[in-house]
């Protein structure tokens, strides 16, 4: 393989077919198991790859080098090997910037509420601590010593302003579930929720029927490819392309 995604479950993975209409060549959809898992990354075998669930802070051991917003995030969803050498990278930083620009979702001054603390989340909470958010809760189903539980936030927290989710609740094919009831949390302004498929989860339908923000992680998943592209070829791709990427790859879904 020279170019490809590995992670554990790919089966509903878009990745393929973005990253063919950015770049010439075949992108291959690589599901790796735990033990799989280690002997891929020994072997180095390919010439760059993405990392996702649940391998992004898992392949940092194997790593000879990682970029300062890797370094600063903690986890790695891109990966370059030179001449044996692997570099990791975080493009989900700027996949989610680009998503937070572009649908003028105020983050500073904010209190926003992260939902999960996985691999995803940890690019995400860099983001929001770039927009200056005024507080930042976390909130997981593990007591990992940083997060919340869910009741503590139904407790002391629904006066957010911002939700983001970067937990799976509510990805295909549980898409009845949402992690959060939004009519908790009455000064709500903004949601947005880094799961994909559905393109329209329960929760981010839930916020737009209440006339709040609604952004879904499509948007975030063609960015944060387009910037792998560049690393992976060394090239520059016009921001142009993510929206044009973005508006062919949701027909899929219509």
């Amino acid at each position: 393989m020279d170019y490809g995604l590995i992670g554990e479950k790919l089966g509903h993975s878009l990745s393929k077919p973005i990253h063919e209409s950015l770049a010439d060549y075949t992108y291959d959809i690589h599901p790796l198991t735990k033990d799989e898992f280690k002997e891929f990354m020994e072997e180095k075998a390919f010439q760059a790859i993405n990392v996702t669930i649940p391998y992004k802070k898992d392949v940092i051991p194997y790593l000879d080098s990682m970029d300062d917003n890797a370094k600063a995030i903690g986890a790695v969803n891109t990966i370059v090997n030179n001449n044996g050498k692997l570099k990791g990278y975080n493009t989900d930083f700027s996949g989610f910037d680009y998503m937070v620009e572009r649908h003028g979702v105020e983050l500073k001054d904010k209190k926003v509420v992260v939902l999960g603390n996985g691999g995803a989340a940890q690019a995400i909470k860099a983001v929001v601590k770039k927009h200056e958010a005024k507080e930042m809760i976390v909130v997981d189903v593990v007591d990992d010593g940083e997060s919340i539980t869910y009741e503590e936030c139904f407790e002391k927290h629904t006066d957010a302003d911002v939700i983001i989710n970067t937990s799976p609740i509510g990805m295909y094919p549980k898409v009845d579930a949402s992690p959060v009831d939004l009519t908790k949390f009455p000064n709500c302004q903004a949601v947005m929720d880094v799961v994909y498929n559905p393109i329209t989860t329960k929760l981010v339908a839930q916020a737009r029927d209440l006339g709040m923000i609604g952004v879904t992680g499509l948007e975030m998943l063609v960015a944060q490819a387009k910037y792998a592209v560049e690393i992976f070829l060394d090239v520059e791709i016009d921001d142009s392309r993510i929206n044009e990427i973005y508006e062919e790859v949701k027909k899929d879904f219509l």
